[in-house]
């Protein structure tokens, strides 16, 4: 057998895109599919690549520039949900499964994250197997770009929905 890919990927200051933490339905994505993609940069893109990780690679936009390497990471609270920190003035909220599609629209300042490895094989033993390694979300801190009102306000009560009405 192969060696399986066992190590999490640890990233600091990552760059995110793509977002779809609500799972909406899209050409690229089918509905209830939560993810987004982390930018990596090319050494570690080719590493990963070659552990058998499915990175793929955008095209630049200015000739010459070499192609952004990334990886799309899965957003699953069914087996073993991941921990999803935002990070406001207010401090930290935890996300689970309904109120991490928050993100999808969020100005985010800074993201950590560690990403855990599930890999894969589809028909083992035969001329057609084939195997790889997917990215699933295991921990995410995220701090959110907060404007002059937020922190003006930031201490005012938040009055109950039921309450308003």
């Amino acid at each position: 057998m192969e060696n399986r890919v066992t190590s999490n990927i640890i990233i600091e200051n990552a760059r995110i895109g793509f977002r779809n933490f609500s799972g909406k339905e899209s050409r690229y994505n089918p509905a209830g599919r939560k993810n987004f993609c982390v930018f990596l940069d090319n050494e570690l893109a080719v590493k990963l690549q070659n552990d058998g990780w499915n990175v793929r690679w955008l095209t630049p936009k200015d000739e010459g520039d070499p192609d952004q390497g990334y990886l799309q990471v899965a957003v699953s609270y069914d087996h073993i949900p991941p921990k999803v920190m935002m990070i406001t003035g207010r401090g930290q909220t935890r996300l689970d499964d309904e109120s991490v599609n928050a993100l999808d629209w969020a100005e985010i300042e800074e993201v950590d994250l560690i990403i855990r490895p599930y890999n894969w094989i589809i028909q083992p033993g035969t001329k057609n197997e084939k195997r790889g390694v997917k990215a699933y979300l295991k921990t995410m801190y995220v701090k959110i770009v907060e404007d002059a009102f937020e922190k003006k306000w930031a201490n005012s009560p938040i009055a109950d929905e039921e309450e308003d009405m």
